[in-house]
């Protein structure tokens, strides 16, 4: 089969199309025909060098966690998900293919109406956002600071912050604010200057900060919540212990993530794509996502 893979770490250009070996299925597996797979800051580090805990530096290494496709085999044990299955999942790696064996328990139903390209970039910040939300303990009474609100995370936090009854706050660029709008947040603008302007805007303060952008923006939440306890990093992750702030566990399910899919097919969840790429051209999207600051997701479109 052909995938998107690098045999040493480096820049986006070591990411080349390859043809490896297909993937058969054992025990409690399925294999997946991928239509579709998100791209994210995770598999670009990935692909610089980082090492997952618990992953061997074996090479080729194929990046991706999040997909989309049609189930074409599946393991002995594996009950309620039929050859032919529409599915979208995750995993640790692998997803930058044209097929992908992963434990039945990480995919779920995809919902009819939602489209592949969608689908493929549907499950890292969807979980990611739903996670992190829930370690804050966000509820009604919150005003929320939101971060690298127009990415990806932050879209998708944005929109379950404002569901769960909570007030908005995001940062973003400015040609971003009209679309946090449309989600529901108020927009602040990046840079000098920040940490007044949220003051200006919610005199009564801000309870919690979902820290998804870099810059000077964990500082800016250091200084506003008062309770470091509900701040969370998606970015600085080095610094948390000694900062005493939160970072997300590993919670990803595909209950959690049919729960999530739901949402999309009862129009509370809004998933923006911004750009898609073919799986030949996956070094491009690379070097999309590393420009930093962008709208919604980057996506793979494979089968």
């Amino acid at each position: 089969m052909r995938a998107a893979a690098f045999v040493q770490p480096g820049g986006p250009e070591v990411l080349t199309l390859m043809e490896v070996d297909t993937p058969q299925v054992s025990a409690g597996q399925v294999r997946i025909r991928v239509k579709a797979a998100g791209v994210q800051p995770f598999d670009c580090a990935l692909r610089a060098g980082w090492t997952p805990p618990g992953v061997p530096p074996d090479y080729p290494r194929i990046p991706g966690n999040e997909f989309a496709g049609v189930v074409d085999q599946i393991g002995e044990g594996v009950t309620g998900i039929p050859v032919g299955a529409e599915v979208l999942g995750f995993d640790l790696l692998n997803a930058y293919a044209e097929q992908l064996v992963v434990p039945a328990e990480h995919v779920t139903a995809k919902p009819a109406g939602m489209p592949w390209e969608i689908a493929g970039g549907f499950s890292a910040a969807a979980q990611t956002a739903h996670i992190a939300l829930q370690e804050l303990s966000v509820g009604k009474s919150d005003t929320v600071l939101i971060h690298g609100a127009a990415g990806a995370v932050g879209t998708v936090a944005v929109q379950l912050a404002v569901e769960w009854g909570a007030t908005v706050i995001g940062t973003a660029r400015e040609e971003n604010h009209d679309y946090l709008r449309s989600l529901g947040a108020i927009p602040i603008a990046y840079g000098d200057g920040l940490g007044d302007r949220v003051r200006a805007t919610v005199p009564d303060g801000v309870d919690v900060a979902l820290h998804a952008a870099g810059g000077d923006s964990l500082a800016v939440s250091l200084a506003l919540v008062a309770d470091r306890g509900r701040i969370l990093t998606l970015v600085e992750h080095d610094r948390a212990q000694e900062l005493g702030i939160r970072v997300t566990p590993n919670l990803r399910s595909a209950a959690r993530l049919a729960e999530l899919a739901d949402l999309y097919t009862q129009g509370k969840l809004r998933i923006h794509v911004r750009r898609t790429f073919p799986l030949e051209d996956a070094a491009d999207a690379h070097r999309e996502v590393e420009i930093g600051h962008g709208r919604g997701k980057v996506v793979l479109t494979i089968g």
